[in-house]
């Protein structure tokens, strides 16, 4: 500038701006996304806006929307003004195949590509549909599914010597497994469940509609099944919660009474399974639809098309992860080995006195 000449701006760098003037001028939609994602090394889904040092999916999401144009920066700092929701907050460790998140964006072009261009390849973003205005993800999802993947030696009685790279899990056993999963159908207290939770408090209270473990495979010489749970909706640690107790049961830790027990008021001792294997597969929206998904305007919130690229992902980034860290890290394993301190019948014994010294 000083000989007189002004400095050529870069082509790129005109057509960015240009491309960011034209973002501005776009409206607002609220719209749904489908995610998938490898949740090992995060502490969660949720983000914890000013807490750096705790990594969650959010951060990694919110600086790939804000990077690729869809929302304006201080949206990405204050998720209120972009009408965040996510459907589940999924715990440290836990991967989802199908999480929903309701969000007001730019429509921008190619939305899905330049979203997950600023994404790590372990998140992806799947899907996306235009919702109501009102809509919001978590009050209006009327079930969840999730599945846990986990090694069958968890289910080898212990008074059984068992090589876990050769156990192969048999009829009887899974049968049982199957019959103490169907027990939580149903509404119960499950303040034993989780944490914080007293037994006089209404939100104990959960309805599970399905859970089943289904049939065994082998990956990396090591018989993993997958078990199946779908529930209008789950607190923190629960399902990990309900899996560690049948697994207690199976392996001759606790009897079979136990279970009734835990919805009781007493304090039950129930053993939390590792989070490793747990995974958010699907989320229901089955009024939304009936009332919005044939209206002309809105689509149903099912995602048949996107199927498939949900298997692939899972394939690819989700069952490695769990098969891996569970050789390397012997996650299960070395819980398994904490199963003999609980005390899985104190409560039972603590109320056999109390009647005695009542009488």
């Amino acid at each position: 500038e000083e000989n007189g000449h002004q400095n050529k701006r870069l082509k790129s760098d005109v057509d960015e701006e240009d491309a960011e003037d034209q973002n501005k001028k776009l409206p607002k939609r609220k719209i749904v996304l489908l995610m998938a994602y490898s949740g090992k090394g995060y502490h969660g889904m949720q983000r914890n806006v000013g807490s750096s040092q705790f990594k969650t999916i959010e951060d990694d999401l919110v600086s790939a929307l804000v990077q690729s144009g869809c929302i304006p920066e201080n949206h990405g700092e204050d998720m209120k003004k972009m009408s965040f929701q996510r459907c589940a907050r999924t715990d440290k460790g836990v991967s989802a195949a199908g999480q929903i998140v309701s969000l007001k964006v730019r429509l921008i072009d190619d939305i899905l590509g330049k979203i997950n261009n600023h994404l790590p390849s372990h998140i992806r973003i799947l899907g996306l549909k235009r919702v109501t205005g009102g809509f919001n993800s978590k009050n209006k999802c009327d079930a969840r599914t999730y599945s846990y993947m986990l090694p069958t030696f968890a289910f080898a009685h212990k008074d059984h010597d068992v090589q876990e790279e050769l156990y192969r899990v048999d009829r009887e056993t899974l049968d049982r497994v199957n019959k103490l999963l169907a027990c939580y159908r149903g509404t119960h207290n499950f303040h034993n469940f989780t944490s914080q939770k007293g037994p006089r408090d209404p939100s104990a209270k959960r309805y599970i509609m399905e859970m089943c473990c289904g049939e065994p495979f082998v990956r990396e010489n090591v018989e993993f099944a997958v078990i199946t749970v779908k529930g209008q909706s789950f607190m923190m640690h629960q399902i990990r919660k309900m899996i560690g107790l049948v697994i207690a049961v199976v392996k001759g830790y606790a009897a079979e009474s136990i279970m009734e027990r835990s919805w009781g008021e007493e304090k039950v001792d129930v053993p939390k399974a590792p989070g490793l294997g747990l995974v958010l597969e699907k989320v229901h929206f089955e009024k939304y639809n009936r009332r919005f998904g044939n209206d002309g305007l809105h689509e149903p919130l099912e995602w048949p098309e996107e199927e498939e690229k949900i298997a692939v992902f899972k394939e690819q980034y989700i069952y490695p992860t769990i098969i891996n860290t569970e050789r390397e890290e012997k996650s299960m394993a070395n819980w398994l080995n904490t199963l003999p301190i609980h005390d899985f019948n104190s409560s039972a014994v603590e109320m056999q006195a109390n009647n005695k010294n009542s009488k």
